[in-house]
């Protein structure tokens, strides 16, 4: 056994805050990279989800690797020579700056883009996020052995890491993107990167000078076999721990923007609540907070239920949501906190964080590349409530009859409830009764809070009948899920004219009606809801009858297909959609009759609208109309100078612009307005508001704009509707692919 002379341990604060620097410089750097550079592929491949999740695969891939190297590094190797490689590995990722894409860079059009584009993201920024990915567990090992007082828990640091990330993430909508445009972003950008290299080399000097180097040298050297001490069961929980809350909040995120709200930048806040649930855990607060979580969440989680589940009461969206992120925060912080009060010693603090990362990696891919393809709703995110509630303190798998009878208890409920289902008429008359006694079982899971395989099962029964009741309740004749979002086909009854009712179809993308028709056979080919004959296309179409008979109209957005029924025999027709699945249920006359009985000089186009339009010849159309929309939102890169610049290219010189601006959250008029001052276009605005009660014409907004003022004189002068000037606006720039500012235009 060797003996070391005692080392007096450091108590230099500047140790501490040149450490926790470096992780905040880096965190920060990470999760402003993530935006900036999908902002600069946007207008190369379009607004599709699929390029989104490509590049989410990619920045989790690249975190996973850098954590792997860190883990690898540091066990394998002495200090010294860890500094070596480490430095070598920065100087060859300036390579990569500043940044920008390769040059002479255009997407493949004949195949598909996705090995394309990893290997673009690679090529021009995948040194730096690498080395950036690094920074939080190599940081951290190396703070491990300077030999401060403080060093033989490093894990609060980790606090300082995700204090940066939740900041960046804060700042790039309210802050950032606003008010930098993308090639200063990238330009300040490569200079933070500068800066945290030089903190990096300055935590490397520390390390090398440490007292301490000698002695943690044969420390290191037998953390190989130290590895051997960590059990299979161990780092199979610390996987669990890390891949539900991963999971939980992509799909908490899908689920909001699908079945409560489609507002734009709602996502942030379930991903700030899940990185301040680490900074909280991973402080030194933890040991306290962490039983009172554990206690708060099985009585939160009853209204949660309650409310959420099984009887929503009609309640404003933000009430749900307040629901939603309340029961999100308790489950990460449950989960977090054990995994914090689980970490090892920092011998192994590398495969800690590794195992972290591939959790993380994992939760990743099981919501983007699994969950749409296994499922026709969000129906990961009730799975992984379960999965959190089954990971609560306390779990224990050897098998007993206390054990059997928590898994069977709950596998009778649901049992019970496919039999009422399948053998009971008319269930929907029982609802109350039902719902009644569903609200009486959650009660009663209170009682099992201390036996977790009980608590999280019988929830699940639980949420498994309510959103079974609730399928049934909503007349939903077929819903499917695909990159894209959820899209649902109900049937609805509405009043006639004569006040008899009447049955009808109704088109929805996520919590957004994108289309509705009525089935009998003298109404079916009426356009309705947003494109109604009383609305503004049935007067544009109206107005321009006598002139329109050989026009060349493109529409970009499909919905139910109903404004092909202003289609006339010698028009030609080109519907743009980047969605198949919105094309097989608008050619399906089970659903929708709109294009088989209209649409019979129609072409189709399946492909992101601006690459799609790119394609078309030059002065091709007379009229083309944009109804692009995910959910309730417009993507932002179809509103930009560059896409107006665009449209109007593909148009003749007398030709129509037509916007459909209908939003909930957004005033999108003030984009376009702006845009259309800037590049000089005559443009004209309707908010329409149906004077008489018809049945499913609604409430829409919508801009036409042309390059001269003259074609456009006719719909303005006309009776039809009540067709306005566009305001001016001098508070905002306009919107380009450099730049675009999502929080000025909030209602």
């Amino acid at each position: 056994m060797s003996h070391h002379p005692e080392a007096t341990p450091d108590r230099n604060l500047s140790l501490i805050f040149l450490f926790a620097a470096t992780l905040f410089t880096s965190a920060s750097l990470m999760f402003v990279l993530q935006p900036l550079f999908g902002k600069i592929l946007l207008p190369l491949l379009g607004g599709s989800p699929a390029v989104w999740n490509t590049c989410m695969v990619f920045y989790q891939s690249i975190l996973f690797l850098g954590y792997l190297y860190a883990h690898y590094l540091s066990t394998r190797y002495s200090q010294h020579r860890q500094i070596q490689i480490h430095t070598a590995l920065i100087l060859i990722s300036f390579l990569a700056l500043p940044l920008a894409l390769p040059e002479n860079t255009v997407p493949p059009t004949d195949s598909n883009p996705t090995f394309w584009l990893l290997w673009t993201l690679f090529l021009a920024i995948g040194l730096p996020f690498f080395v950036v990915s690094t920074t939080a567990p190599l940081i951290q090992k190396w703070f491990a052995n300077v030999g401060h007082h403080t060093s033989h828990d490093p894990y609060y640091l980790y606090a300082a890491s995700n204090t940066g990330s939740l900041i960046a993430l804060l700042s790039y909508p309210f802050l950032l993107e606003p008010n930098i445009g993308l090639a200063n972003q990238k330009s300040y950008w490569s200079v933070g990167y500068l800066i945290l290299c030089l903190l990096i080399a300055a935590c490397a000097f520390v390390l090398w000078k440490s007292r301490q180097t000698s002695e943690q040298q044969g420390d290191d050297q037998d953390t190989t076999a130290d590895e051997n001490n960590l059990s299979l069961a161990t780092q199979l929980h610390w996987l669990a721990l890390a891949f539900v809350p991963s999971s939980l909040l992509l799909g908490l995120t899908n689920f909001i923007s699908t079945d409560i709200a489609s507002v734009p930048l709602l996502w942030i806040i379930p991903l700030t609540l899940y990185l301040l649930s680490f900074v909280i855990v991973f402080s030194k607060w933890n040991d306290k907070i962490h039983p009172l979580m554990v206690k708060l969440q099985p009585i939160f989680l009853l209204p949660f239920i309650a409310y959420a589940f099984i009887n929503p009461a009609d309640l404003p969206y933000w009430a749900y949501l307040i629901l939603h992120l309340i029961a999100f925060f308790f489950a990460v912080m449950v989960c977090h906190g054990e995994l914090a009060k689980l970490r090892p010693h920092t011998r192994h603090l590398t495969t800690f964080y590794l195992i972290m990362s591939f959790a993380g990696m994992l939760g990743g891919m099981f919501n983007t590349f699994v969950a749409p393809f296994v499922f026709n709703a969000v129906y990961e995110y009730p799975i992984m409530i379960i999965a959190a509630l089954l990971l609560r303190p306390g779990l224990k798998l050897s098998l007993n009859a206390g054990l059997l009878l928590q898994i069977i208890a709950p596998a009778l409920l649901v049992i019970a409830g496919i039999i009422v289902h399948a053998t009971v008429a008319d269930l929907l008359q029982y609802f109350d009764a039902i719902v009644i006694g569903l609200i009486g079982l959650t009660l009663l899971t209170y009682l099992l809070r201390a036996r977790p395989v009980g608590f999280a099962l019988m929830t699940g029964a639980i949420i498994f009948l309510a959103l079974g009741l609730h399928g049934l309740s909503s007349h939903t004749l077929y819903q499917e899920r695909t990159f894209f979002g959820v899209l649902a086909v109900r049937e609805a009854v509405l009043t006639d004219e004569q006040g008899k009712p009447e049955s009808y179809h109704e088109l929805f993308h996520g919590t957004t009606k994108h289309g509705a028709q009525r089935l009998a056979a003298n109404l079916s080919q009426i356009p309705l809801t947003y494109y109604s004959r009383p609305g503004p296309m049935g007067q544009l179409f109206k107005e321009y009858d006598n002139s329109d008979q050989t026009w060349n109209i493109g529409v970009v957005g499909l919905g139910a297909g109903a404004l092909a029924c202003y289609a006339k025999d010698q028009q030609n027709w080109t519907l743009y959609e980047i969605d198949p699945l919105v094309i097989d249920i608008a050619g399906n006359p089970a659903y929708f009759s709109y294009l088989s009985q209209c649409a019979h000089n129609a072409a189709m186009r399946v492909g992101d609208a601006r690459l799609s339009l790119e394609k078309e010849p030059d002065q091709h159309f007379d009229l083309l109309v944009m109804d692009a929309f995910s959910s309730d939102s417009v993507p932002t890169h179809l509103l930009t100078k560059e896409a107006l610049e665009l449209y109007f290219k593909k148009l003749k010189p007398g030709g129509i612009l037509a916007f459909h601006m209908t939003n909930r959250h957004l005033s999108l008029k003030k984009v376009l307005s702006i845009n259309a001052e800037a590049l000089h276009l005559a443009s004209l605005i309707q908010e329409f508001k149906p004077q008489q009660e018809v049945p499913l014409v609604v409430a829409t907004d919508w801009v036409v704009m042309a390059k001269q003022a003259e074609t456009l004189e006719p719909l303005r002068l006309s009776r039809l509707g009540n067709w306005q000037k566009m305001p001016l606006y001098f508070d905002m720039k306009p919107w380009t692919d450099d730049f675009t500012n999502i929080v000025s235009i909030w209602k």
